[in-house]
């Protein structure tokens, strides 16, 4: 009887497989292919070599905690001379001795994971099962079959390889960014990622049902966004908009994605604490783009929470000018989602394309917090019938803003209807650049078109419009120039009449800090003007001086204030009124890098701040981290007090470990400046071979 076959070892030729699946940023200490495309693997055998008259070869693919054919999470296929594409196969390459090349094709629909490969060898009527060894398979955006596919290659390199990136803060008219790194070829974050999917409720309720699913990006990208944040489940993220980040890191500081994903798997799926909008955002598109799925960041400027999902937010101050919580509706000064490319077969057809999907828990979707995915193609002509979660994802950027005077005796007077304040500069980081892409035009047309106020009737078909009256008495706050945090500024209002009478008026103006989402934190400025006269078609500008005195201690980490501008005409007891969100800027940090950036040398990147506060700060440390530069680093000033006008450097070492263009970011905080940021780009040249 013939000698059965048996393996001394696997050469998955990761080299080779990972240029041609562009996966080599993954390492290549193992097989990371990506589905819908071949690979190639050879078999070293001991014993005997391969011998085609008498052995009978299958090769076996399985792929989740319990595989069964029946999920279509474990394949069988007998080895042929031939490969086709559309299916698990694998065909014979050659043979040489005691060595065996096969080439592996996985269908492009096939489900993503780690995946074990054996062999089944039939020899003279003897079987023996080898195991050859385990891989990873994901998504692929390179394959035109597969549901993630993008046929344009910078955006590909962009949204799926792109392993750094910016996301934009601030406020519409002072829009900031910050460096991210989302590292998803960092060690172990791939397996990080699939852990992610192997904790959450579906899977744990269901692994069986949960892993047949597997193949399709709208059941996983719906799972990534409950699992990053933890309100339901084992998730990564606990959110905190408390201003009380004790026992936790301030989401403010975090850099990049690699060391929350890292903590979440060390803590055994506990999570980290903590997390806000844009937090959730980027680790999202990190577990995403590391997927495979094609996926990019998203700020949304003025963006509406509707709680009532009527398309409305109400908004209450009361006669002081001050704002008043009488609702659970908000519009928040920013706020971050994700996007993410993908076919959509479960709609009627239209709806391919830029999918929203947003991991900050906010409202409930299907009894878990979630939203997504949301067509944006939807969105935009007020088809909110689509699933999942399009009625919220129109409320954000479409909301009508309703103001309204709460009356010490507990009545309310509605003020003014805004149509245009809700979801501006909706922005996303531009291919290939640091510049910011203004993608407002995919989400709705023009502000006060037709083709806008058609979709906005179309999404609203069980409310009714809100009208409102010509106003006769305008109000416009202005700036003079951008502030800094720490200084004292002025804010003007301009009362315009209208009409060819004198008006006799009360403007009050008032400034409170206030956290992003729109959360009142302390009044920090006001004046009341009993009596202003504006004779006819005239303009009278009154002033309002915001001291760092009265704002310093209660200013948030986003140095965001709001001003409020109340005018009520005594005579016809006209309304008007206007908010202005002024975010104070921070000093800038300064980084210069040392000498020639080269892979595997050591390089130095010196930083130096300024403090340009009117006080002394103290405690202050620099996070520094890059995503193929160097891990996280904390480092302490130099001096455990910086004068004003005082400038600090330190000097941090850094390793490249991949060429190429690479972000490294740095975080300066103290006890009163938080999370000053910034980043330099460094072009590292690839080692000599």
């Amino acid at each position: 009887m013939a000698q059965a076959l048996a393996v001394a070892g696997t050469d998955f030729q990761c080299e080779v497989n990972h240029r041609d699946h562009r996966t080599a940023d993954f390492g290549f200490s193992r097989l990371v292919v990506r589905r819908g495309a071949r690979f190639t693997i050879t078999v070293s055998l001991s014993g005997r070599g391969y011998q085609p008259a008498q052995d009978q070869i299958s090769v076996i693919v399985e792929t989740g905690l319990a595989p069964s054919e029946t999920s279509g999470t474990r394949v069988q296929f007998p080895l042929s001379n031939s490969l086709d594409e559309s299916k698990w196969n694998a065909a014979f390459v050659r043979s040489t001795g005691k060595r065996l090349s096969l080439s592996i094709c996985s269908p492009a629909n096939a489900k993503i994971g780690h995946y074990t490969l054996k062999l089944l060898c039939t020899t003279q009527g003897q079987s023996a099962l080898l195991d050859l060894g385990k891989f990873i398979l994901l998504f692929n955006p390179w394959c035109s079959d597969d549901a993630v596919f993008l046929d344009v290659e910078n955006q590909r390199k962009e949204y799926v390889l792109n392993d750094q990136g910016l996301i934009y803060t601030g406020s519409k008219k002072c829009i900031s960014n910050i460096a991210w790194n989302f590292g998803q070829f960092e060690d172990g974050i791939v397996d990080i990622c699939l852990e992610l999917l192997d904790n959450s409720s579906n899977c744990l309720e269901n692994q069986d049902e949960d892993c047949s699913q597997r193949h399709d990006p709208v059941y996983i990208s719906r799972i990534v966004t409950a699992m990053v944040n933890c309100n339901d489940d084992k998730g990564i993220l606990q959110g905190n908009w408390s201003r009380d980040y004790s026992y936790g890191v301030p989401p403010t500081m975090w850099n990049g994605s690699i060391t929350i994903l890292r903590r979440w798997n060390k803590l055994c799926c506990q999570p980290v604490r903590f997390g806000q909008c844009w937090v959730f955002a980027a680790v999202a598109c990190t577990v995403l783009r590391c997927l495979g799925i094609p996926t990019r960041t998203i700020t949304n400027f003025n963006s509406a929470h509707d709680t009532e999902q009527n398309l409305r937010i109400d908004s209450f101050i009361d006669e002081n000018g001050k704002t008043v919580k009488k609702s659970k509706d908000s519009v928040w000064n920013f706020h971050c989602w994700v996007e993410s490319w993908m076919t959509r077969p479960d709609l009627k057809p239209g709806y391919d394309g830029w999918q929203v999907l947003d991991p900050t828990p906010q409202e409930k979707s299907e009894g878990i917090y979630c939203c997504g995915p949301a067509p944006v193609k939807a969105i935009k002509r007020g088809d909110i019938d689509q699933k999942f979660d399009s009625p919220f994802v129109f409320a954000e950027v479409n909301a009508d803003y309703v103001s309204w005077l709460l009356r010490k005796d507990g009545t309310k007077r509605q003020i003014t209807v805004n149509h245009r304040l809700v979801g501006q500069k909706i922005s996303t980081k531009a291919i290939g650049t640091d510049e910011r892409e203004d993608i407002t035009d995919n989400y709705k047309h023009a502000e006060g078109s037709k083709e806008e106020r058609e979709a906005f009737t179309r999404a609203d078909m069980k409310n009714k419009l809100i009208q409102e009256p010509e106003k006769k008495l305008l109000i416009k706050l202005k700036m003079e120039k951008i502030n800094m945090n720490g200084t004292n500024f002025d804010v003007s209002a301009v009362l315009m009449n209208q009409t060819s009478v004198v008006k006799n008026c009360r403007l009050i103006l008032c400034a409170q800090t206030i956290m992003y989402n729109g959360q009142s934190i302390q009044e920090c400025g006001w004046k009341d003007l009993a009596s202003v006269t504006i004779g006819p078609h005239e303009e009278k500008t009154e002033s309002l001086q915001v001291l760092y005195s009265n704002y310093g201690q209660s200013l948030s980490e986003h140095n965001q204030i709001l001003i409020v501008a109340l005018a009520m005409e005594y005579e016809v007891e006209e309304l008007v009124v206007s908010r202005k969100v002024i975010t104070l800027q921070n000093p800038t940090l300064h980084i210069k890098i040392l000498g020639e950036p080269l892979q595997y040398r050591d390089l130095i990147a010196e930083i130096s701040f300024t403090n340009p506060m009117p006080e002394s700060l103290c405690n202050g440390t620099f996070l520094v981290e890059g995503a193929g530069l160097t891990d996280e680093q904390k480092v302490p000033c130099p001096v455990q007090s910086i004068a004003p006008g005082q400038e600090v450097k330190v000097r941090v070492t850094c390793n490249p470990q991949k060429p190429g263009l690479r972000k490294l970011t740095v975080d300066f905080d103290c006890n009163k400046l938080k999370d000053v940021k910034g980043f330099k780009n460094v072009i590292v040249r690839p080692m000599d071979k």
